[in-house]
């Protein structure tokens, strides 16, 4: 079953460029908003969309993304909301793949079979949860794959050649490249040790491998999608996105440009890049 997600990348690699992957919370900082946001990203070039689900404990999220799940908390969003946000979206658009991204806790209260039912309802693609390890793939990872979603797993600096084949066994779509240690948004990522993580990975799996965290401007962008099948970034376009509210933390006329501006630049250094050869 080819998802969303696989032919994106067969389409970027036809095309010989990496994958620009953006992720927003859902809901920040209100319902409406995220949606007009979330519409304008394939425009602006996101090839991907990852959609933050908003959780009380969110333990691998630094301050941005932390506060981003609380405005959107604040302002009413659920998970069934989340999920109406994306059936909404798929109004317009039937070709941009949607990643879920979050924690197992909302989903397990929801019910892991009606949230795997209603998300393909939806027209979600793919999942990825945080705080799920290899060992627990029977509660949601099976199941979903079962379903025709894929099931994205992070890996990590700290993930050595012992880890990565349990890391990878479930893993598809893509692999998620944590460029740094510790949360979101702390760091910067050092393009060397990212540029010889991935060839470590690609030794290990057929699978596109795209690199998050710490991925801030149009030129680490570019530094990334030389030798990476994609480049995630979140935290600078939460970042952005806060900087346009009022002192309330409301949406003001310049919410949704100040984000797809940015975005719009990020593509443009993604899409600079020339890949090495296979």
């Amino acid at each position: 079953m080819t998802t969303r997600i696989d032919a994106r990348f067969a389409e970027l690699k036809r095309e010989g460029r990496a994958a620009f992957i953006t992720f927003l919370m859902a809901g920040d900082p209100d319902i409406d908003t995220s949606l007009a946001i979330i519409k304008a990203l394939p425009k602006a070039g996101a090839d991907v969309i990852e959609i933050g689900m908003p959780f009380t404990d969110p333990m691998a999220d630094g301050p941005a993304v932390q506060a981003a799940g609380l405005r959107a908390l604040k302002a009413g969003m659920t998970l069934k909301k989340t999920l109406a946000l994306v059936r909404h979206f798929r109004v317009d658009d039937d070709a941009t793949p949607i990643v879920l991204m979050g924690y197992y806790n909302p989903i397990y209260i929801y019910g892991v079979e009606k949230f795997i039912a209603d998300a393909k309802i939806a027209g979600v693609d793919g999942l990825i949860l945080v705080d799920l390890p290899a060992e627990e793939d029977d509660e949601l990872c099976v199941p979903a794959l079962a379903a025709g979603l894929n099931f994205i797993r992070l890996a990590t600096p700290t993930t050595d050649d012992k880890r990565l084949p349990a890391v990878l066994a479930n893993t598809s779509g893509f692999v998620y490249y944590v460029s740094i240690t510790g949360i979101t948004g702390s760091a910067a990522a050092d393009i060397a040790a990212v540029t010889e993580a991935v060839a470590r990975i690609k030794r290990h799996t057929r699978l596109p491998v795209c690199v998050g965290f710490g991925i801030r401007t149009p030129e680490a962008a570019r530094a990334i999608a030389e030798n990476a099948d994609g480049a995630v970034v979140g935290t600078a376009l939460v970042d952005a996105l806060r900087g346009s509210l009022d002192a309330e933390g409301r949406a003001t006329a310049k919410t949704v440009g100040a984000v797809a501006d940015l975005v719009a630049s990020l593509a443009r250094g993604v899409r600079g890049a020339k890949q090495a050869a296979e």
